[in-house]
């Protein structure tokens, strides 16, 4: 039986290797995620101030603020002006998944109009009719999506160890319901 890897015929380590290169996040992704980690670990009942959580995570304060504003927008979290004022979370951690914030700061690797962006010079792709490559991209997307639709952000708040036999677990449950089908 083959495993996910197989099947896209990639090796596991060709993620990390591929002509020295790896699968990339934005750094807004990175910083978000950083950001709202940040913030649930908090035990300042006001919050933390852009000036502080620029200061605790060696970031511009124009960036922070940035991302914040994204992510306030999002509704992962509230701020509060003035003296003294800061920004939380608006809802419990357990609540907030890892795949909502991913897509509020940077959106998905394929979603449906991916074709219509990349068309080239031409209007509609030249491939949209018997396209391999879209299938390869919808199922790396599908997996994804399956496995960070199962991390909250309450899962991330544990030891690097812990989160990582985390997401083993969730990436053998999604290679068992691939092999399923």
């Amino acid at each position: 039986m083959l495993n996910l890897f197989q099947h896209l015929r990639i090796q596991p380590k060709t993620l990390n290797q591929v002509q020295g290169k790896s699968m990339k996040f934005s750094t807004q992704e990175e910083y978000g995620l950083r950001l709202l980690l940040r913030i649930a670990k908090s035990d300042y009942q006001h919050g933390l101030t852009i000036p502080e959580l620029s200061d605790v995570e060696g970031l511009s304060t124009a960036n922070v603020g940035k991302i914040l504003r994204v992510l306030r927008i999002a509704g992962f979290i509230d701020s509060a002006r003035g003296q003294t004022g800061g920004y939380k979370l608006n809802k419990s951690a357990d609540k907030i998944l890892i795949s909502d914030v991913l897509t509020s700061l940077g959106g998905k690797l394929y979603e449906s109009n991916f074709c219509d962006l990349h068309a080239g010079m031409e209007n509609i792709c030249t491939n949209s009719i018997d396209c391999s490559i879209r299938s390869v991209w919808k199922t790396i997307q599908n997996v994804l999506d399956g496995v960070l639709s199962k991390f909250t952000l309450q899962d991330l708040l544990g030891k690097e160890e812990d989160v990582e036999a985390l997401a083993n677990s969730f990436a053998q449950e999604m290679e068992a319901k691939f092999n399923k089908n």
